[in-house]
């Protein structure tokens, strides 16, 4: 752990301490409780974003649907910029999740990033179910970013658009860790993470 990551670790533990009334775990042993203290928190500290990830099959962590998470924080915070660490996208259509991000983006203006992994995740067992139709090979992923960009983007005439119109798109993000990720980032005008 950084000396910066360890920082910011132990402010937002702090500021998550210092709200008395807040449960940081729900006696079913979910997450979502304590992610929304620490998004709480995290907004108090003057942070501009927060993310939170797509997990499945672990029962530790609150995030099998970051849209619906995004939505829940989204309405109990103000300012800060709430995003997707990221969507799994080899599991969705690129059209769901362009219409799912512009309604988020419509209803929290200017405060939704869209992050897209584009790696199945997860455990063996959880993958396979999620995609219990399908494989998909990796050269399909730089399809799948270009369809959803497409979708996200202003229309045009004749073209199918995702709805609603937000009056701004959620910021596109790709999360990666090679360079071929960074360029089809680059290539689709991505900010990479």
């Amino acid at each position: 752990m950084t000396r910066w990551t360890t920082t910011v670790t132990r402010r937002l533990a702090r500021a998550a301490r210092s709200n008395p009334a807040a449960h940081l775990r729900r006696r079913d042993g979910s997450s979502a409780g304590c992610t929304i203290v620490l998004a709480q928190a995290a907004e108090r500290l003057g942070y501009a974003r927060f993310w939170v990830a797509e997990h499945h099959a672990n029962p530790g962590l609150a995030g099998t649907a970051p849209e619906i998470l995004i939505a829940h924080l989204a309405a109990r915070t103000q300012r800060i910029r709430l995003g997707s660490g990221g969507v799994l996208l080899p599991h969705y259509s690129p059209y769901k999740v362009a219409e799912t991000f512009n309604l988020l983006a419509a209803l929290a203006p200017n405060r939704i990033d869209l992050g897209i992994g584009k790696a199945p995740g997860g455990l063996p067992d959880a993958t396979r179910a999620l995609r219990w139709r399908h494989a998909l090979a990796e050269s399909v992923a730089f399809d799948l970013l270009a369809e959803l960009d497409r979708y996200l983007a202003a229309p045009e005439t004749g073209s199918l658009r995702a709805l609603p119109t937000p009056p701004a798109p959620p910021e596109r993000f790709l999360l990666g860790a090679s360079p071929d990720s960074a360029r089809t980032a680059a290539a689709l005008g991505w900010r990479f993470v």
